[in-house]
């Protein structure tokens, strides 16, 4: 009889159709219709965090389904805050936004030997999403 590991090993690895990067637009939720980038994927539970450019400082980007996380003083010189931090969103809650600035359903073909994304909207390849800073 396999033990638990050895199922593990010969299940399937996890694919989602979405890339950290990639331009991603709302579809259900408090935040419907905001247009973000993925700042990171989690494959295992299905779920993304969301980010959108700030305007006034670039390295902080802001959080989409942000939730507030009230933060009491431990000492007396601290005061009390209430952080906005971002809340992970499900998979099925997004659509990828493609190079024509539509949002889409993403699929996968081999093209030339290799695996690529390309939108079922428009038929064309999807380029990969540029790493994290470059989400331009």
């Amino acid at each position: 009889m396999p033990t638990k590991a050895e199922y593990k090993k010969l299940s399937k690895p996890i694919r989602l159709k979405v890339r950290m990067g990639d331009k991603v637009v709302i579809i259900s939720g408090k935040d419907r219709g905001q247009i973000g980038y993925i700042g990171a994927v989690s494959p295992k539970e299905g779920k993304v965090i969301i980010l959108k450019e700030n305007p006034d400082n670039a390295d902080q980007p802001i959080p989409l389904n942000a939730v507030i996380k009230h933060r009491k003083a431990r000492m007396q010189n601290e005061k009390s805050a209430r952080i906005q931090i971002p809340a992970p969103m499900d998979v099925s809650n997004i659509m990828v936004i493609d190079e024509a600035g539509n949002p889409t359903r993403v699929g996968r073909r081999v093209e030339k030997g290799k695996l690529v994304r390309f939108s079922k909207r428009s038929n064309k390849t999807m380029v990969d999403g540029p790493l994290m800073g470059d989400h331009k």
